[in-house]
């Protein structure tokens, strides 16, 4: 598990820890019943307060995302795939909402906004196909 913190930024740091949390789930970076470090061991590792990362923990559990079984450990929840695929839905909803705020400050019309969506599809189409295909060696030459 990867969590990175900075101290610069606006948000606090149980957040930071909870919104890298959230994403490697909801990715399948950290898959359902993959044991989380302890409470303590988790602060120790980023060398914050432990009250920060039970804070974390307590809002990822109130999520449903992890669960903690006394004696045990804290686990990532068995999530069923249904769930996981609307949590994804809304981070591009997120997403999306933030991209037509800026586009409305750009004065991009809805028309222009739908092209450059697009396009972007049309790229990364392209860019995923290349990556899936198996690379080609150059014949050996004969002389």
């Amino acid at each position: 598990m990867k969590i990175l913190l900075s101290n610069s930024s606006p948000d606090p740091l149980y957040d930071q820890i909870v919104r890298q949390i959230r994403a490697q789930i909801i990715s399948g970076d950290l898959a359902g019943s993959s044991p989380l470090p302890s409470i303590r061991k988790l602060a120790h590792d980023l060398q914050i307060s432990v009250i920060t990362t039970k804070r974390a923990y307590e809002e990822l559990e109130k999520e449903g995302l992890i669960d903690t079984v006394a004696g045990k450990g804290t686990f990532v929840a068995a999530q069923n795939p249904g769930f996981l695929r609307e949590k994804r839905l809304k981070v591009v909803e997120e997403k999306l909402a933030e991209a037509v705020s800026e586009a409305r400050l750009l004065g991009i019309d809805l028309e222009a906004l739908g092209e450059m969506l697009g396009l972007l599809w049309e790229q990364d189409q392209q860019s995923t196909a290349r990556a899936a295909a198996p690379s080609r060696s150059p014949a050996p030459s004969r002389r």
